[in-house]
């Protein structure tokens, strides 16, 4: 039997891509603009809360988790890894062109080997694909029937 994605699970497929990488992102601005913040200037962490972009970031984050736990209930971890690999290149594009960092080919690379490596075990047998004989309450719930 082979399983077809709903739309609402493509689109909670893209939001774990985005949320992770733009949460991230703004994290990252945030704290740039706080500075550096050590044992000694703790008070530092109650400025970043009222940061605009730490905020931002840490909501996405949240959003990125609620959206991450929601898609393991319905697919197999190798199946929702895919989407945080391809949220790492858009990091990379987000940190180049956004927060115009410097990406060096040691970087670039280690991304290119995140995504082919994720690409690669993805490419096994899943129940998110086909279903499980040991479990035939998943094809159920899957259709919606348990609800």
């Amino acid at each position: 039997m082979t399983h077809r994605l709903r739309p609402s699970q493509y689109a909670i497929l893209i939001a774990i891509m985005l949320t992770a990488s733009v949460g991230d992102s703004c994290l990252s601005r945030g704290m740039a603009q706080i500075g550096h913040v050590d044992l000694h200037h703790l008070g530092l962490l109650w400025r970043a809360l009222f940061n605009p972009f730490v905020d931002i970031g840490i909501v996405l984050l949240i959003g990125f988790f609620a959206c991450y736990t929601t898609a393991l209930s319905w697919a197999d971890l190798t199946f929702v890894m895919p989407a945080t690999a391809f949220g790492y290149v858009v990091l990379a594009l987000l940190a180049r062109f956004w927060m115009h960092e410097t990406l060096s080919p040691a970087r670039l690379t280690g991304i290119a080997l995140i995504v082919c490596a994720v690409g690669f075990v993805a490419g096994g047998p899943s129940r998110t694909e086909t279903g499980d004989p040991a479990h035939p309450m998943l094809d159920q719930m899957d259709s919606g029937a348990a609800r």
